[in-house]
């Protein structure tokens, strides 16, 4: 058995099944790809999934974040430090990184910043700061960003001239399924409401003119 090692592709991952000759089955996992990371991470599935991985991404994970100081998984490495996922917890260390990932442009640790801002878990409850942290994804056009951006906004928070931007963004944008277009749509109701019609009017157009 020895010189035949089946190999079974597992195909979320790129990971492979390994027989070991008589020594035991060992499941050897592939570092994820990006495309792989940013699905987990939207689907807000990505610590589960080095849990159920087993932790054996750990040192792969902590250097492409370290050392290669890629933004996706200095994501992921933080958040495993903010929740002690298979490693100790350390949220100063992990909230460092998040923040680091998203001076480096990541839509996912803006997005993340401005979640814990908004709801005050691991920093005092700050959703002006949170305005500051979604708004550039929101520009870039990541539609969480955008949902959380309105959200702010309609809650009276960041600057009321920045309404109207916020309000044409995601009137503009496409949307994932029928939950996330609801959303949008009660968002954008409570947000026009703190406008005059005729704004609202002219930010729902295409192109977005201001005087």
């Amino acid at each position: 058995m020895g010189g035949e090692g089946a190999s079974e592709p597992l195909a979320s991952t790129g990971a492979t099944v390994q027989d070991m000759g008589g020594e035991g089955d060992v499941e050897a996992y592939d570092i994820y790809g990006d495309e792989v990371l940013t699905e987990l991470i939207r689907r807000d599935h990505y610590l589960q999934r080095v849990e159920d991985d087993e932790c054996q991404l750990v040192q792969d994970i902590e250097a492409k974040a370290e050392v290669l100081r890629q933004p996706l998984y200095q994501f992921l490495w933080g958040e495993m430090l903010n929740h002690g996922v298979c490693v100790p917890k350390h949220s100063a260390r992990g909230m460092a990184l998040l923040q680091t990932a998203a001076e480096q442009g990541s839509a996912e640790a803006m997005v993340k910043l401005a979640e814990y801002y908004y709801s005050g878990k691991l920093v005092i409850t700050d959703k002006n700061r949170a305005v500051q942290y979604v708004l550039p994804a929101a520009a870039n056009g990541d539609i969480r960003a955008r949902l959380m951006l309105v959200r702010l906004f309609g809650e009276g928070y960041g600057s009321p001239r920045d309404y109207e931007l916020g309000y044409h963004w995601l009137y503009n944008s496409y949307f994932d399924d029928s939950a996330q277009h609801k959303q949008a749509m009660s968002l954008l109701k409570m947000l026009a409401a703190k406008m005059p019609e005729s704004i609202v009017k002219r930010a729902q157009q295409p192109q977005l003119y201001t005087q």
